[in-house]
């Protein structure tokens, strides 16, 4: 079976393919962003990106990946180790505090963001409903999102109107 993963090519035993997913990017090839922590597809703390579209992986296995290029948290920095904008966004806004919902929020937000360079903040909450996250109140991740839509974009953000204080 081969697998693309983070922009390279996999080469992995036919045997592999009734893994769970999961245990197969943590455990084999170290990617560990992705959290099991539902076992039911139900917190987004697994998800990565299918064919850019968030996949909540707890539930899935990696015959489940074949023909499909996969990118997990690991894959959004340059090769370098800078942070993606949407990253470094999560950082300035404080969106990061325990962690363990950011590689799926990320990730989850990117794919959005691909779609809706543009979005408004009631998009943005819509967007990240499927990602619980049990630290930030979602205000902080809301505004990374919103602070980084400019890169997917490629200009500045155009004049919102203010919103009230519980948006």
């Amino acid at each position: 079976m081969r697998l693309h993963i983070n922009g390279r090519e996999l080469e992995v035993p036919e045997a592999a393919g009734e893994r769970r997913l999961i245990e197969f990017l943590r455990d084999d090839l170290d990617l560990t962003g992705a959290k099991n922590a539902c076992d039911i597809g139900a917190c987004g703390a697994c998800t990565i990106l299918v064919d850019e579209a968030p996949l909540k992986i707890c539930i899935k296995r990696v015959k489940d990946i074949v023909g499909h290029r996969v990118l997990t948290i690991e894959g959004m920095a340059a090769p370098d180790g800078t942070l993606h904008p949407l990253q470094q966004a999560f950082v300035e806004r404080g969106a990061i505090q325990c962690g363990f919902c950011t590689p799926g929020m990320v990730l989850v937000a990117h794919a959005f963001l691909l779609k809706n360079p543009r979005p408004t903040r009631e998009q943005i909450r819509k967007a990240i409903n499927g990602n619980l996250c049990r630290c930030t109140g979602y205000q902080q991740i809301i505004d990374a999102i919103e602070q980084a839509s400019v890169h997917y974009w490629g200009a500045e953000a155009p004049a919102r109107a203010p919103e009230t204080a519980n948006a």
